[in-house]
């Protein structure tokens, strides 16, 4: 079993920066696939990036490429999700998501296997 505890959210004016944190016990994280999804009050989760067992990391489109950055410390058995100049449509909540690894298809939630309980980031003057 897989459990994830996310943690960094918090709230910033749009610029800032933010540094979500994830822990995982019950498997190393260069054993599992593990990515990052946002849910924007009132919408679908959505997916923002993913780091494979390999550490092989995609991203969800040029924009969130050129702020947001996913890595890993396998020491500490974590990833994070460094984020840089923060605009207001990036608050909602941020969750961190494994699985097995596999080929194939990950940018939609149900491709994911272990969720945390997610951590709030809010943008906002």
């Amino acid at each position: 079993q897989v459990q994830l505890v996310e943690s960094g959210g918090g709230s910033v004016q749009p610029g800032g920066s933010l540094r979500l944190s994830c822990a995982v016990s019950g498997r190393a994280v260069n054993r599992i696939d593990m990515a990052w999804f946002h849910q924007a009050p009132g919408k679908e989760r959505e997916f923002v990036a993913r780091m494979n067992w390999s550490g092989s990391t995609a991203y969800s489109g040029e924009d969130v490429k050129g702020r947001f950055t996913a890595s890993r410390d396998t020491a500490k058995n974590s990833i994070f999700l460094q984020m840089n100049t923060l605009k207001s449509e990036d608050t909602g909540v941020y969750y961190c998501a494994a699985r097995s690894p596999k080929v194939g298809y990950f940018r939609d939630p149900a491709d994911w296997s272990y969720w945390g309980q997610g951590t709030q980031v809010t943008v906002s003057s």
